[in-house]
């Protein structure tokens, strides 16, 4: 049997990422629960070092609850351009630099197709976004929820509204990048919210 949380307890968020701060503070905010942040606890982000987007997110979830005596939320999430072989993947963030630099990150995926002669013009190239969320209890146990979003790159990138690689991806059937798009539109259709949902369904319901 799942465990459940409870409306006005509280709920780790194990990132220190500002935009995966703000979206998975939205997305349990109906719920009644109390998301602080594990950076405003003094919690610190540990290395990844797990091979998986599930692996990485136990890791950091399991870092935060086990700090903090509380549950905690993880998100590991990134891009996977299929012509890359799956890349930039697990290291998204790392392709961004240490001063988290997408602007940066998204140029290297440009320019990654670019040298094996890939351009944007159609067929663009196809992507997906994965996103795997663990919520992870102080006594160890865990729970992962995995969701995608397939669609594919544009460049340059368009729009300022969303994070990380959202400005050079479109989902399948929208015109809009996710940098384009509203936040509450993003939601519906997200790979985190696709996840989000199952977590939902299992822990909340």
């Amino acid at each position: 049997m799942q465990r459940k949380l409870t409306r006005g307890g509280r709920l780790v968020v194990a990132s220190h990422n500002p935009g995966k701060l703000r979206e998975i503070g939205e997305l349990v905010r109906p719920f009644g629960l109390d998301a602080v942040s594990a950076g405003t606890l003094g919690v610190s982000e540990p290395d990844e070092t797990e091979t998986t987007f599930a692996g990485n997110a136990r890791l950091k979830a399991l870092h935060s609850a086990l700090a903090t005596g509380l549950p905690a939320l993880s998100d590991d999430s990134g891009l996977e351009v299929e012509v890359l072989g799956g890349d930039p993947g697990i290291y998204s963030a790392r392709w961004a630099g240490p001063a988290k630099d997408f602007t940066f990150a998204m140029r290297k995926v440009q320019e990654a197709l670019a040298e094996r002669g890939v351009t944007m013009a159609d067929p663009a190239p196809r992507a997906n976004f994965t996103a795997a969320l663990c919520l992870a209890w102080p006594d160890g146990e865990t729970q992962v929820f995995e969701g995608r979003v397939f669609g594919h790159l544009v460049w340059p990138p368009r729009g300022s509204k969303g994070f990380g690689y959202d400005p050079m991806f479109v989902a399948d059937g929208e015109t809009l990048t996710f940098g384009e798009m509203e936040p509450g539109k993003k939601h519906e259709i997200s790979h985190r919210a696709r996840a989000f949902k199952l977590f939902v369904d299992a822990c909340l319901g």
